[in-house]
């Protein structure tokens, strides 16, 4: 696990070298073990190195034979010993024990069919030298990040957006066409970033940069085949499967793995299959926001040693900007605050860690896929009538069942983007400063995907959604950000390659069964941890904040941010004021909508104010 760098200009050579290397530091924290530079008149490549493979001989950059490729990569890949045999029948001699080679052998061998080859999380660039190209690929499920700067003549891709801020040709200029949809969805949802002209690769996509030209191409497309074989076969296969990647996600590492451990089914199954001797947890110490408890039971039923971390308001908040330089772009999930400290006790003792992300969009977790019978009922009504039904719900005072009239009224594609949903497009228009207004709908982020199913049913729909935007944007890019700012590699064997090919194939009937999410994974895991864990419901990572801003200290410490003199460039400050004061009187819980607003304003403190 590591962080690259790189970029493309004609400056010289020495200049280069002193970029590049400045460049690599800003995100040391992502590789404190190493770091490695290739630079020529054409191109500069930096690498930071977390060593956990050939912890003696995988530096970084590595060149093929002939010295005509180079490689900087970040990540881990869990066949690569498989590749590697593969490839020495082809002919091909190894220099070290990485996979990183593999990569880079592999490339020379099957070119662009090599990205559907890899098991793992990965993103990389390789400099072929005859053809003075770059050759870029992330991972099929956007498990580790890749940004890229593209303007006029000047190309510069990284792992982390800072590590452009100190190139002398970065144009630092706050993209506002993001701000709307990012207080619908609580990340940045488009392929452009907050910052001009910095786009993220998505994932499963691949790259060839040349002569000032950048070619994008998929090489990997979420899709479903539902295939009945019935449960118990399906039972038996899929718990081989998870057991296998299991296996493949703790072996393939030179160092120590220990585990996240919360309260939840995924993390408790990953630790009693895995069963490391480390396991880590953290919660609130506030009544009814902890689960640590949970985890220590676990860990001891087990005979495994569990270290845990109670997080107070002034921790909270004292880390919330530390929080936001680190994920580059404002992001409004509460649990990445509490995966900051987790990540932090966890490099105290291990530099690899295990955890539960993917089972919830792999097999149905989620509480929004179990609609209840009377809604799904509902979902039979004629459209035109849901509309008609919404348009007079608005204009009514509260009633129990009202904010559902109003959301089922939408279409599916302008109501569902996964657990962010917290307004309307029409209220983050009140919400904005005037002059960014605009006329921007959620149907205009999701038709691309919602498309490809729209046929289907809607769990299926749904599933999609948050394969392609929530998952990638929201839980990888904090799992990822928080556990790399304290050096730890974190590693999700239920979000592998190896597992989605097999839970595509799941009917629908065994992952929403009986009123129960993910009923079939659950069964699994009743064999392996106590029903009380199998059978908890999903309740994320909940985090107090909407009652510690009802305290007079937070609540102060909220307005002293929404009352600062660059605000009104971007909110209706008045507005903004009031959803504050509302809440803070009880009149309303806007906690989630304070604290969209509250994290951007936090996130341009470190990068713009």
């Amino acid at each position: 696990m590591c962080g690259i760098v790189g970029f493309v200009d004609n400056k010289k050579k020495k200049e280069k070298e002193k970029i590049i290397k400045s460049m690599a530091d800003e995100i040391a924290y992502r590789g404190p073990d190493g770091e490695g530079f290739y630079v020529d008149d054409v191109v500069a490549l930096g690498h930071r190195r977390l060593s956990i493979i050939d912890v003696s001989g995988g530096s970084q950059h590595i060149y093929n034979q002939d010295k005509t490729l180079a490689i900087v990569y970040n990540g881990e890949i869990y066949n690569y010993k498989e590749l590697k045999e593969e490839l020495e029948e082809k002919g091909y001699v190894f220099q070290t024990k990485t996979d990183t080679e593999v990569i880079l052998h592999g490339y020379a061998e099957w070119k662009d069919e090599l990205y559907e080859k890899l098991r793992g999380m990965f993103a990389f660039v390789i400099y072929d030298k005859k053809n003075k190209e770059l050759i870029g690929a992330r991972d099929h499920f956007g498990i580790k990040p890749f940004y890229y700067y593209l303007n006029d003549d000047e190309f510069m891709f990284g792992s982390e957006i800072k590590s452009f801020l100190v190139h002398p040709e970065f144009k630092k200029e706050l993209n506002t066409d993001a701000l709307k949809m990012y207080l619908i969805f609580q990340y940045s949802v488009k392929e452009e970033t907050f910052f001009k002209n910095v786009f993220k690769l998505k994932p499963g996509y691949f790259f060839h940069y040349k002569d000032g030209k950048m070619m994008k191409n998929s090489y990997f497309e979420i899709s479903y085949d539902r295939t009945d074989k019935g449960y118990s076969t399906m039972f038996k296969e899929l718990e081989k499967v998870l057991e296998d990647s299991v296996y493949y996600h703790q072996v393939t590492s030179d160092v120590e793995v220990g585990a996240y451990l919360s309260g939840g089914v995924d993390s408790s199954y990953v630790v009693s299959v895995g069963k490391p001797e480390k396991t880590f947890s953290v919660g609130f110490s506030y009544e009814g926001f902890d689960e640590t408890d949970y985890a220590q039971d676990l860990s001891k039923m087990l005979n495994i040693k569990n270290t845990r971390k109670k997080i107070s308001a002034e921790d909270f908040f004292e880390a919330l900007p530390k929080v936001q330089w680190h994920t580059d772009e404002p992001h409004a999930n509460l649990s990445t605050v509490p995966l900051y400290f987790l990540s932090e006790i966890t490099r105290k003792e291990v530099k690899v860690a295990l955890a539960g992300e993917g089972s919830d969009e792999m097999f149905g977790g989620y509480n929004e896929y179990n609609d209840p019978f009377l809604l799904r009922l509902y979902l039979h009504f004629p459209f035109v009538l849901r509309k008609g039904i919404r348009n007079i719900c608005k204009h009514l005072p509260h009633f129990p069942g009202r904010n559902t009239l109003i959301k089922y009224g939408l279409p599916f594609n302008e109501r569902y983007i996964g657990h962010g949903s917290y307004m309307e497009s029409e209220e983050a228009n009140e919400i904005l400063a005037d002059s960014l207004k605009n006329n921007e709908k959620i149907s205009d982020i999701l038709d691309p995907v919602y498309q490809k199913v729209k046929k289907e049913d809607e769990l299926t729909k749904k599933m999609m959604i948050d394969f392609h935007f929530w998952l990638p944007q929201d839980i990888l890019l904090k799992a990822d950000k928080m556990s790399m700012a304290h050096s730890i590699e974190l590693r999700t064997p239920l979000m592998d390659i190896e597992v989605f090919n097999y839970a595509r194939k799941i009917p629908t009937k065994y992952l929403l069964k009986n009123k129960e999410t993910k009923y079939l994974f659950r069964d699994i895991a009743s064999r392996k941890i106590p029903e009380e864990w199998s059978k908890r419901r999903k309740c994320g990572f909940p985090v107090p904040f909407s009652k510690w801003i009802r305290e007079e200290k937070f609540y102060n410490l909220v307005k002293e941010e929404f009352n600062k003199g660059y605000v009104s460039k971007y909110f209706d400050q008045s507005y903004i004021c009031k959803l504050l004061e509302d809440h803070y009187n009880g009149k309303k819980n806007n906690g989630r909508k304070i604290y969209n607003i509250y994290c951007f304003l936090v996130w341009y403190d470190q990068y713009f104010a």
